[in-house]
C-alpha cells in the first residue's frame, strides 16, 4: 500500500512545498477543498471539491485517510480526527500532531476560541513566514521517511 498525502487546501499556504517533496518522492497528492482550484498538471496530483456544506472537505479527508498517510491541515479538530486514523498530520509551519500532543492541542485551540469570543483576545494569527516554510518542509522531509518507514 501506498502513502498518500492529503491536503486540507483551501486556505493551505504551502501547497508548493507538498508538491515539490512529493514530486522528489513519487507520491501521490490530494488537494482537497470546497472550491475549485488551478488544477496541476502533474499525473500524481489530484484535486476533489466537495460541497460547501460544513466540515465537508474534512469529512471526505478522514473517510480517505489511511494509516501512515500524511495529512496537511491547520484545522485541529481535523487534526484530532486523522491521529486518531493513524495518520502522520503535519500543520503547515511544520508543526507535528502526535498522540501525545493532540489533546493539548485542541485544549488550547478551545481556549483561544473562548478567549476570543470573550473579547480578552484578538483573533489575528502571526504572519506566515520564511521560516515556516523552512521548518513545514523539514517536517514533511521526515514524515515522509516515517511513512515510508511504517509502511515497508
Amino acid at each position: 500500500m501506498s502513502i498518500t498525502i492529503l491536503v486540507d487546501a483551501d486556505a493551505c499556504p504551502v501547497k508548493d512545498e507538498i508538491l515539490r517533496v512529493a514530486e522528489r518522492h513519487d507520491l501521490p497528492v490530494v488537494l482537497v477543498s470546497n472550491q475549485g482550484m488551478r488544477h496541476s498538471r502533474d499525473p500524481l496530483v489530484r484535486h476533489v471539491v466537495v460541497s460547501d456544506k460544513f466540515d465537508a472537505a474534512d469529512d471526505w479527508i478522514v473517510e480517505n485517510a489511511n494509516a501512515n498517510d500524511i495529512a496537511v491541515t491547520a484545522d485541529v479538530p481535523l487534526a484530532v480526527r486523522l491521529v486518531d486514523k493513524g495518520a502522520i498530520v503535519l500543520g503547515p509551519t511544520g508543526r507535528r500532531f502526535t498522540p501525545e500532543s493532540i489533546g493539548m492541542a485542541s485544549a488550547m485551540r478551545d481556549l483561544n476560541q473562548e478567549l476570543r469570543e470573550a473579547g480578552v483576545i484578538k483573533g489575528y494569527n502571526k504572519p506566515f513566514s520564511a521560516r515556516d516554510r523552512s521548518a513545514f518542509l523539514q517536517a514533511m522531509e521526515l514524515a515522509v521517511r516515517q511513512a515510508r518507514a511504517a509502511k515497508a
